[in-house]
């Protein structure tokens, strides 16, 4: 057959698809507020979806983000958003409100924790979170793109799979080294922290860090004394904010001989969700053999 016929029959054929059919056969259309979310979802869904991640890179700082008109137009053909929710990303509920879509489904991960107003909004450190969005993810893309159902499945069983192996690591970990206090700048890596039975000290100073509160004189005292006198074994910060509360602190941890362990709430590029939890938890675990020596 002439390769001319042969792309007019087949744009024949594909016009007389329904207009249904012909949809079916599109990505289903994602946003995903953070790049860790919008990981998952493309672990589920595969070639079946077309992701879009707001905040994809470790140098932004989430809490400066301003969202974009392109942000805006791509939530306005999204069938499926997630977002954190908690006070993390409140640009997103400004922009949904603005880009309404019928039958767009939305997935809150604060909502189906049922998180209370004020708690640590960085939820998807907490390595029974993830699981938990996976699940709901799954289901509403099945709802979403029924013929699809098997392929999403699969992505989810091997979803459950990858994070049933890191909650083996934090297990392991845990096992080993609960008990052992440690402090942070802010609390960023707190739910993990606690996954792995340490003692987290100075939680007030790291809200209030968080928050952009000026740390009371008596917190701060506590914190630096804590490094001064090595009562904690790891010091936490965040790598996304270079300020100078920050940067004094790790210049006291290195004096006194504190590990320093930093961590990002943005996942750096080329990494899945799951292998950049085990990063972060390999840096743990240095950081603690070596502060054994």
């Amino acid at each position: 057959m002439r390769p001319r016929r042969r792309k007019l029959l087949t744009a024949l054929a594909l016009a007389a698809l329904p207009m249904t059919a012909r949809a079916e056969q599109r990505p289903v259309r994602v946003v995903a507020a953070e790049n860790f979310y919008g990981d998952i979802i493309s672990q589920i869904g595969g070639g079946r979806v077309q992701v879009l991640s707001v905040l994809d890179r470790p140098d932004q700082d989430p809490h400066m983000f301003e969202a974009s008109v392109s942000t805006a137009r791509a939530l306005s053909h999204a069938r499926l958003v997630v977002y954190n929710g908690g006070g993390y990303d409140p640009w997103m509920k400004k922009l949904l409100a603005a880009a309404k879509s019928p039958g767009r489904r939305v997935v809150i991960t604060a909502r189906l924790l049922d998180a209370k107003p004020g708690a640590n909004p960085h939820f998807w450190y907490d390595p029974a979170v993830m699981p938990v969005v996976a699940e709901v993810v799954a289901a509403a893309l099945e709802a979403l793109d029924p013929a699809g159902a098997p392929a999403y499945l699969n992505g989810l069983a091997q979803v459950r799979e990858a994070l049933r192996a890191l909650r083996g690591k934090v297990a392991v970990l845990r096992a080993r080294y609960a008990g052992t206090p440690v402090t942070a700048t802010e609390p960023v890596f707190g739910y993990m922290a606690e996954a792995l039975g340490f003692v987290v000290r100075n939680t007030g100073y790291q809200l209030a860090v968080m928050n952009d509160v000026e740390p009371g004189a008596s917190q701060v005292a506590a914190f630096e004394k804590d490094l001064e006198t090595r009562r904690v074994k790891i010091l936490f910060y965040n790598k996304q904010v270079t300020d100078a509360s920050t940067t004094h602190a790790r210049r006291l941890a290195g004096k006194y001989g504190v590990p320093v362990v930093g961590v990002t709430e943005t996942m750096p590029a080329g990494l899945h969700y799951q292998s950049w939890m085990l990063n972060q938890l390999a840096a743990v675990e240095n950081a603690l053999a070596d502060g054994r020596r």
